[in-house]
């Protein structure tokens, strides 16, 4: 196993929609350990392929409940159902998340509370998971990366020019720039990032 280097915004497989993965082999096989040991030295609780440059359909994700279970698998083409979305702005405290390729941001966005995640794992045997809360979000976080989208897109006016700007300040935005866990320090007190 090895740790990636994470790309961040503005590489074109973070704003692709990724392949579906046609072939589970060696190879894939390698990719997810590769991508449990990154997201786990991140510290992240999801990383999606695109994060990695690899623009294949697959996400891990890795996240310990208020019950103490720990949430840990690989989904490889998923499809995701999700319960519409409360009306309202998005709590600070409560619904705030951030993205490994756009390190050391945090802003509030609303997501779903309920989701349906269908997929295969590396055995191509199919799985569902009912999740809720913050399992919902990351869910949905990774899913969005798998179709070329960043948390940053759906952020609403003020918080998206407030992440615009924060981009920018760190010379972000063009192709060819990454960060190495556990080298590179740039997640600072925001662990729970995917």
């Amino acid at each position: 196993m090895a740790v990636l280097p994470i790309v961040i915004t503005g590489n074109p497989v973070l704003h692709t929609p990724a392949k579906p993965v046609e072939r589970f082999d060696d190879e894939l096989r390698r990719l997810v350990d590769d991508m449990f040991e990154t997201m786990d030295e991140a510290p992240g609780v999801g990383l999606a392929a695109p994060q990695v440059g690899v623009g294949l359909r697959v996400f891990v994700y890795g996240w310990e409940d208020e019950d103490g279970y720990l949430w840990r698998g690989v989904a490889i083409n998923p499809e995701l159902w999700q319960s519409p979305l409360d009306l309202g702005p998005a709590d600070e405290d409560e619904e705030s998340e951030g993205c490994l390729s756009i390190p050391g941001e945090r802003f509030p966005l609303r997501r779903a509370e309920r989701v349906i995640l269908r997929a295969v794992d590396l055995d191509q045997e199919p799985f569902e998971i009912v999740a809720e809360g913050w399992l919902a979000r990351i869910f949905q976080h990774e899913y969005d990366h798998l179709d070329g989208v960043l948390y940053a897109d759906r952020l609403g006016h003020v918080y998206a020019k407030a992440i615009q700007k924060a981009i920018k300040k760190s010379g972000w935005g063009k192709p060819g720039d990454s960060w190495m866990p556990g080298v590179d320090h740039l997640e600072g007190e925001h662990p729970a990032r995917g």
